[in-house]
């Protein structure tokens, strides 16, 4: 967004890879972008060149990030006239044929590879003028915060409709919304699946934007604090002023029986907390799924996972691969097309190796599993996508308030 328009100072900012790539991807929109200390940014975007006016081939690529992917294909038009889009690892295969079939709709010349239209995406022209746009909402919300993050700098005004089944991870789109108004954007809701977005708009820049704390990383140290003996402490900046969809962990966790104190700057955590089971709706949240399931390995009572079909397109497939990698230490875990069905046992078997398929949700799930069993997690090095200090913050936590054998990286 700050590529779009204006100036922006981001403050708090992640050196993880996807956040390295969102930073790429800016420059190659032909922002500036200059470092500000360790962990904020200054980004200064070049004047909007208008749809009609476009010219030159834009190559970019992004890595393992799914959210830059499905944000930049929108943007093609404003800012070149032909463009080609690669990634790698886990994001080839990872469907993107909902958002090029909308995009086509609006006149685009887009296609991606394969049936689902995974990378390399081909732009070959065309514009984006406003108008009807109709997407489907059940695959992935990235497909909507990109067609809101694009649509305001169309000619003519844009209705944005939202078709197929069961809207999913709701709550990142009312977070795409937030952040747009911080730049100076409007959006309007009409109903539960329709946007209003006026066309002809200037972004303005985020100003100074502090990024809040990542309740999806936090979840898996919330975890972890209420399985282990110890007094924990995190540190960060958890106030509520934007919603983030992951902030579920909170409502989720406190269903189970975890008791916590919190502040905007530190949730406190005595462990170990007898969990409980339950049934839990994930479908706004999939990213919960993997730390979710570790959670209810060792709760009183079974757990059912609900909800959570759309884990499959993931970074790995977050219910087959997850329960394939959990039966390994002796899991009671049933799979079903749309939920897991867990059921805690008293012993469970250490020492398995654990693949978390590339994905780094499930690498940093199965480490917090370690703390209770004793596992090894092959290629921790994915976690460089979300979290590369993950390991570090784990050993804190793990030395501090657990005995046993030491944890190696």
């Amino acid at each position: 967004m700050a590529a779009c328009g204006g100036r922006s100072h981001i403050v708090g900012a992640s050196d993880c890879d996807d956040a390295v790539v969102a930073r790429q991807v800016a420059k190659a929109l032909g922002a500036s972008v200059t470092a500000d200390g360790d962990s904020a940014w200054k980004i200064e975007a070049r004047s909007l060149v208008k749809a009609s006016g476009a010219s030159g081939r834009l190559r970019v690529n992004v890595g393992e990030s799914g959210t830059s992917l499905r944000f930049v294909l929108p943007l093609l038009p404003f800012f070149c006239s032909t463009a080609e889009v690669n990634g790698k690892g886990t994001l080839v295969g990872r469907p993107n044929h909902h958002l090029c079939a909308a995009l086509r709709a609006c006149g685009l010349q887009i296609r991606g590879d394969g049936a689902v239209e995974s990378v390399p995406v081909h732009f070959a022209g065309g514009a984006l003028p406003g108008g009807k746009i109709s997407v489907d909402g059940s695959v992935s919300s990235q497909f909507i915060s990109a067609l809101m993050i694009a649509a305001p700098m169309s000619a003519a005004d844009t209705r944005l409709m939202m078709s197929g089944g069961t809207l999913v991870s709701r709550e990142y789109v009312v977070m795409t919304r937030q952040i747009l108004e911080r730049a100076g954007v409007r959006v309007t809701p009409k109903g539960s699946r329709e946007f209003f977005i006026p066309g002809g708009q200037m972004y303005q820049g985020l100003k100074k934007f502090h990024v809040p704390s990542d309740w999806g990383l936090a979840a898996f140290f919330m975890v972890a604090a209420a399985l282990v003996p110890g007094n924990v402490t995190l540190k960060g900046r958890f106030d509520d002023e934007l919603i983030q969809s992951d902030g579920a962990i909170v409502p989720l966790l406190t269903k189970m029986g975890l008791r916590f104190f919190r502040t905007a700057q530190a949730i406190r955590i005595k462990g170990p907390c007898q969990l409980k089971g339950g049934v839990f709706s994930l479908k706004d949240c999939p990213d919960l799924v993997p730390i979710m399931a570790v959670a209810a390995m060792f709760a009183k009572g079974p757990t059912r996972l609900k909800d959570i079909g759309h884990a499959r397109v993931k970074e790995s497939d977050r219910i087959s691969d997850l329960r394939q990698e959990l039966l390994k230490v002796g899991a009671d875990i049933q799979e079903k097309p749309d939920e897991l069905l867990i059921t805690p046992k008293a012993v469970y078997q250490s020492g398995a190796v654990l693949d978390p398929h590339h994905d780094h949700r499930l690498a940093m799930a199965f480490a917090v599993l370690g703390l209770k069993v004793g596992v090894t997690v092959k290629d921790m090095e994915c976690t460089r996508k979300s979290y590369p200090a993950f390991v570090t913050a784990l050993r804190s936590l793990y030395e501090g308030g657990h005995g046993g054998p030491p944890l190696h990286a």
